[in-house]
């Protein structure tokens, strides 16, 4: 009598056709900041999250935690960051938490964090003295570029950096399993600054769960300057070693 875990795998059918579709769905994911208002149905999120919930983790911990946003809860949150990033005095009282970003940027991640910023702000004509457009154009992060869905992905505080690294991994495969099914996404490391006011909304313990990133998802606007930006990647060359 089999294991009642025993699952067998079926067996690979390897086509052109099926690589393409793994290729396409990975490499035509961008970070999309300009959504339509279409409506995603709850039961497509969940099949993303279905599909999703397959990636792996260290010892099978699956340390990843996700709270799905849409209608009055999703207003209501960015109803109320919002408030906060348009007031000075409120703004500088938030900060994005230890851990996340680097204590001091250093070159390569530097140069390549103010390129695509340079890159994103020149196809929206966005000039260095034009502080009020910056201000607004970041602020859009916090109402999930206008998607009707905001996903918000947080983490135990007693894992360590490996289950950090599964949680990646957990949202780079609802990425591409949204793409699979002709939605985009984008990752935004930004709500992790406003930590404090999302706990609130969320009714999260903030002494043992923290807030890792925000993710918008969502119908592309096909029409939007902003979705046209494809960010550079580095060869193959510059970032692999092989040794035989």
């Amino acid at each position: 009598m089999p294991h009642p875990k025993s699952v067998p795998r079926e067996p690979d059918v390897i086509t052109p056709e099926s690589i393409a579709a793994v290729d396409h769905a990975i490499t035509s994911r961008r970070s999309i900041r300009r959504f339509l208002t279409k409506p995603v149905p709850r039961k497509l999120i969940e099949e993303i999250l279905r599909v999703a919930s397959r990636s792996p983790s260290g010892s099978n911990t699956q340390p990843w935690r996700v709270h799905v946003l849409t209608g009055a809860s999703r207003q209501g949150l960015v109803d109320k960051i919002m408030a906060a990033y348009n007031d000075p005095a409120q703004a500088a009282q938030h900060k994005t938490e230890e851990g996340y970003y680097p204590a001091k940027w250093e070159p390569p991640y530097a140069d390549r964090r103010r390129q695509v910023g340079l890159d994103l702000y020149g196809l929206l004509e966005i000039g260095r003295e034009e502080k009020a457009r910056m201000h607004a154009q970041q602020g859009r992060n916090y109402a999930f570029f206008d998607a009707p869905v905001g996903l918000i992905f947080t983490i135990d505080r007693s894992l360590g950096r490996g289950s950090w690294m599964d949680c990646g991994m957990f949202q780079q495969t609802v990425m591409i399993a949204a793409r699979a099914r002709g939605l985009d996404t984008c990752p935004q490391a930004a709500f992790n600054q406003y930590h404090r006011i999302v706990s609130a909304h969320l009714e999260l313990d903030d002494e043992t769960e923290m807030v890792v990133v925000g993710m918008a998802l969502g119908y592309a606007d096909p029409d939007a300057i902003d979705n046209t930006l494809l960010s550079d990647r580095e060869p193959v060359s510059g970032f692999a070693r092989f040794l035989d």
